[in-house]
C-alpha cells in the first residue's frame, strides 16, 4: 500500500517515490531512504511513497498493472507534480507512465544528473555534466516531437515532428562531439597538472556521497571549503596541504562522492575530476559508519573504484561518523569485517592521530633504504638526494662517498637512469612498519 505524507505547503514541487526491488536484493537501508535524500537535495517536498517487489520489471511500465493504478491514485491523491523512479525507466516506459498518470517522471538517472546540473559551479564540472545529460537525452529525444508527427510515412510526407527530431539529433551530437573534445583537452591538461606535482606523496579522499569527506579535509588541512550534510555537497576535485605529522607535507584532495548505481554517463564525463585519485599514492576510502546501510556503501564505492580503473590502489578504510554510531558493537561489527580499516570521527577529532600514524605507515611502504656511490665532486646528485629523500650517513673512501639514504621508488628509479652505481651487494631496505620501525631487507634490488 502506498504512503501519503502530510506536509505544510512549500513554494516546491510535490514529488511521490517509487520504487521497485528487483529478484533478491537486500539492503540494511530502509527502502526510498537514498532516494528521499536524493528527492530533498533537488529540492522537492516528499508528499507520497510507493514501492513493489518483484523478479523482473514490466516492459511496458515497469511497474505491475495494479500498481500503476495505485500510483495513479496517490498522485491524484496528493496532488503532485513529479513522479521520482529510484529505478532506471526506459524511453517508452517514462512515456507511458506519464500518459497514464498523468504526471511528469523521471528515473533515477534523471534526477541525479538534475542535482549535478545544480551543484556544478566550474567551467570543468558543468562541461561534464552537460555531456552527460546529452548522452541521457539522446535516446528520447523522440518523445519531444511525437505530438507533430504524422502517421504517414513516404517521400514528401515526412511530418515537422520528425523534421525537428533529425535537426535536433544533428546538433545534440555535433555539441556531445565538441563537449567530449573540451574535455579530452582539460583532461590532458589535469594529467600534466597532477605529475607536475609528484615531487609530493599525493593522498585522495575517496567514497560514498555524504560520507564526510569534505569535513576530514577540512579538519585535516584547515582549508576553507564548503561542507554541507547533503548529497553530492562536493563535484569538483579540491587539493589541500596536509602537513602530516612526522612525516612532512603531503597533498591531500577530495573528490566527487559516489552512489548506488552511479550513472555510466557521469563516470565517463568526470574521468578529468577523478585524475588526483587515479595517480594518488594512497586512497582513503571514507565511509559513513552511522548510515544503517554502511555494509552496502563500501561495497558501492569499490565498484565504482573498479569501474574507472583504480580498484588496485593501495587503499585505507575510514570509518567516519562514529560518533554518531548508536552503540560500540556496531563498530567492532566493522572493524572484525574490515581488520585494516580505522574508525574516526572528523567532526569531534577522534581518532585521527591514529590517522595520520596509518597514513605515514602507507605512504612508508614505497620508499627504500638504499647505499649509493657516487664521486665525491658530484654535488649535482648529492644535492638531488637531499631534495628527495632523506640522507643517513656518508661514508667516505677516497674520491668515492657511499651515502646511505631512504627514497621514493620513483626517484631512485630517476638515479638509475642517470647512470648512478648502487653499491654492488644488491641488497635494499624497505620499511615497513611506519617511521620508527626496524628495516625490513629484500633480495634483488639494485
Amino acid at each position: 500500500m502506498y504512503e501519503v505524507d502530510r506536509a505544510d505547503g512549500v513554494a516546491s514541487e510535490a514529488a511521490v517515490l517509487v520504487g521497485v526491488l528487483l529478484g533478491d536484493r537486500q539492503s540494511q537501508e530502509p527502502p526510498l531512504l537514498e532516494l528521499e535524500g536524493l528527492a530533498t537535495t533537488a529540492g522537492t517536498r516528499v508528499v507520497g511513497r510507493l514501492t513493489q517487489r518483484r523478479e523482473t520489471p514490466v516492459a511496458a511500465t515497469y511497474l505491475g498493472k495494479g500498481k500503476v493504478e495505485e500510483l495513479t491514485a496517490l498522485a491524484a491523491a496528493v496532488d503532485a507534480d513529479v513522479i521520482l523512479f529510484d529505478n532506471d525507466l526506459s524511453p517508452a516506459q517514462t512515456r507511458n507512465l506519464e500518459k497514464v498518470t498523468g504526471v511528469k517522471v523521471l528515473d533515477r538517472t534523471e534526477l541525479i544528473l538534475d542535482i549535478f546540473a545544480g551543484r556544478a559551479q566550474t567551467h570543468q564540472a558543468r562541461l561534464a555534466v552537460e555531456l552527460a545529460q546529452l548522452e541521457y537525452a539522446m535516446p528520447r529525444l523522440k518523445r519531444l516531437w511525437t505530438h507533430l508527427s504524422r502517421q504517414k510515412k513516404g517521400v514528401g510526407l515526412r511530418g515537422p515532428g520528425e523534421q525537428q527530431l533529425e535537426e535536433d539529433r544533428r546538433l545534440v551530437e555535433k555539441r556531445i562531439r565538441d563537449l567530449r573534445r573540451e574535455l579530452q583537452v582539460i583532461e590532458r591538461r589535469k594529467q600534466r597538472e597532477v605529475a607536475a606535482r609528484r615531487e609530493l606523496m599525493t593522498v585522495s579522499l575517496v567514497g560514498y556521497t555524504n560520507a564526510g569527506k569534505s569535513t576530514l579535509l577540512k579538519v585535516l588541512t584547515g582549508a576553507d571549503v564548503f561542507v554541507q550534510d547533503a548529497l553530492f555537497a562536493t563535484l569538483d576535485t579540491r587539493t589541500r596541504r596536509w602537513q602530516l605529522p612526522g612525516w612532512g607535507p603531503v597533498l591531500l584532495s577530495d573528490t566527487v562522492g559516489f552512489i548506488r548505481d552511479l550513472p555510466h554517463h557521469l563516470i565517463e564525463s568526470f574521468k578529468a575530476t577523478l585524475e588526483e585519485a587515479r595517480q594518488a599514492n594512497l586512497l582513503l576510502h571514507v565511509a559513513d559508519g552511522g548510515n544503517p546501510a554502511v555494509y552496502d556503501q563500501i561495497t558501492e564505492a569499490y565498484k565504482v573504484l573498479e569501474e574507472i580503473g583504480i580498484q588496485r590502489k593501495d587503499t585505507l578504510l575510514v570509518i567516519n561518523k562514529v560518533d554518531a554510531m548508536p552503540d560500540r558493537a556496531r563498530l567492532d561489527g566493522l572493524l572484525n569485517r574490515y581488520p585494516s580499516a580505522l574508525g574516526l570521527s572528523a567532526k569531534t577529532g577522534a581518532g585521527l592521530a591514529h590517522l595520520a600514524v596509518a597514513v605515514s605507515d602507507a605512504l612508508s611502504r614505497s620508499f627504500l633504504d638504499v647505499d649509493i656511490e657516487m664521486g665525491v665532486e658530484d654535488g649535482r646528485l648529492m644535492a638531488y638526494l637531499a631534495a628527495h629523500g632523506e640522507v643517513l650517513s656518508k661514508k667516505y673512501h677516497d674520491r668515492r662517498v657511499v651515502v646511505h639514504c631512504r627514497i621514493a621508488q620513483r626517484h631512485l628509479g630517476r638515479i638509475d637512469q642517470d647512470g648512478i652505481v648502487i653499491q654492488p651487494h644488491h641488497t635494499a631496505t624497505r620499511r615497513i612498519d611506519g617511521p620508527h620501525s626496524t628495516p625490513e631487507t629484500i633480495e634483488g634490488v639494485a
